[in-house]
């Protein structure tokens, strides 16, 4: 007899305690039972293993087939014997006897008895966790920080942990054990033995773009009714974020929905992420609207549309270039990623420059980059063949160069200037812009951007 007067006292409260199947887990202990019994007895018996709800035990029982003679006794029992324990035995049938003197299986059978019910029953709490939170992937969800692994953070759920990865952490805030977290639930997991964080089966992120998209949903009732949809948002968490909307309705104001009363519902996203700057911009359709847009504060001139490289070249103010590029290019980079299309922003006198046939020869020029270019373009070296015959020591004062690679630079010209046979190179079609939608900023709606 395997188990005590309290297994189904226990049974129960384990499937009370961890919500799993009673049925599953008596499973589990009916095969690890099996398993311990063939452990200590071999494979060549006949078993059946039953979990007894009435005596809240397991019972083992032994079938053996009745023969004349005992060839085998572990397959066969003898008529006689047979009889003795059923008098109505006969010959050939498949007699089952419980089998009592099991209650010492042996340390190793013992020892599988306990894994098949540990694996049996994390394989069951799986199904369990996975069931709850399949239809929760894609929220928000509320934890408190539990410990800290290897730079990850495991963040209790009140029912089972996840992991919030280290590349899922805003990076400029710091938790400690114990403190309340929100998150986004970016996968739930049914196998666990597979990828980067095995036995995790919950994995979080604060550093998504739908953990963004989801914190404006809960804050902006226009959102949640479906009248102002997000269109796009990029990040570099916990430092600045763009996300483009529009409204279906029109006398609904996209941008003044998120903002809310004093910026008020884009205070509290802010303050969720640490800090993070959030620029919303209106989205359009038309990718040069969109751009002049999305590289708010700063002003556009012009914009330069290639609709097969998806590509937009951006002429700005002189004096706009740093804003509009940002600090270490963050402005120019999110308003790339916000609309999916390669942004090139060019000052005024840049592309005034770059309209310039001559500038462009010195352009062409191997070893004469944009900022080389600009500087003797400026001195009065404005075509590759003035700069094959300028003075050596002009040049290498304006190259920063020594006199051998000043040669070499003169070499090149002149080799460009040789293949020049003059021409336009085409100009593309630079599309007019209508006045810039209001847009705003988290904070004060002004730019903190510096040279």
């Amino acid at each position: 007899m395997v188990g005590t007067e309290n297994l189904k006292r226990i049974v129960d409260q384990i499937c009370r305690d961890k919500g799993i199947d009673r049925t599953l887990l008596i499973d589990a202990i009916e095969e690890a039972v099996r398993s311990a019994v063939r452990k200590k007895y071999g494979n060549r018996r006949e078993i059946e293993v039953q979990f007894s709800e009435d005596l809240g035990e397991v019972e083992v029982f032994q079938y053996r087939t009745v023969v004349d003679e005992v060839y085998d006794e572990e397959a066969e029992i003898s008529l006689e014997d047979a009889r003795r324990l059923d008098p109505e035995a006969e010959l050939d049938d498949d007699l089952g006897e419980k089998m009592e003197n099991i209650a010492e299986l042996g340390r190793i059978a013992a020892q599988s008895a306990k894994q098949v019910i540990i694996h049996r029953m994390r394989d069951a709490e799986r199904d369990v966790i996975y069931e709850m939170y399949r239809d929760r992937e894609g929220t928000i969800v509320n934890g408190i920080v539990q410990r800290f692994e290897r730079g990850d953070m495991i963040i209790n759920l009140g029912r089972t942990d996840a992991v919030l990865p280290r590349d899922g952490q805003i990076p400029k805030r710091s938790y400690k054990q114990g403190d309340r977290i929100r998150a986004y639930l970016q996968e739930v997991r049914r196998d666990t033995r597979e990828g980067k964080f095995r036995d995790s089966q919950l994995i979080l992120s604060r550093t998504c773009n739908e953990f963004l998209i989801k914190l404006f949903e809960m804050e902006v009732p226009e959102i949640a009714e479906g009248i102002v949809k997000i269109m796009g948002a990029s990040r570099e968490p916990g430092f600045r974020a763009k996300i483009a909307v529009s409204s279906i309705e029109s006398d609904v104001d996209p941008v003044g929905a998120c903002v809310g009363l004093k910026g008020s519902r884009v205070q509290n996203v802010v303050q969720e992420l640490q800090g993070e700057r959030i620029d919303i911009v209106p989205w359009s359709p038309d990718p040069a609207k969109y751009v002049y847009n999305a590289l708010a504060p700063a002003e556009v001139s012009m914009v330069i549309v290639d609709d097969d490289r998806k590509t937009l070249t951006v002429v700005v103010p002189d004096d706009q270039l740093s804003l509009a590029i940002g600090r270490q290019g963050q402005n120019v980079r999110l308003a790339s990623r916000l609309l999916g299309w390669k942004i090139d922003v060019k000052s005024e006198q840049r592309y005034a420059n770059l309209e310039n046939r001559g500038y462009r020869s010195l352009a062409r020029v191997e070893g004469v980059d944009e900022g080389l270019a600009d500087r003797l373009f400026a001195s009065g070296i404005t075509t590759a063949a003035l700069l094959a015959s300028a003075d050596i020591d002009q040049l290498m004062s304006l190259a920063r160069i020594d006199q051998e690679k000043a040669r070499s630079l003169q070499q090149a010209a002149a080799e460009v200037a040789a293949s020049e046979p003059g021409g336009d190179d085409g100009a593309d079609e630079a599309q007019e812009l209508p006045d810039r939608e209001p847009s705003a900023t988290s904070g004060d709606n002004q730019s903190t951007e510096q040279e």
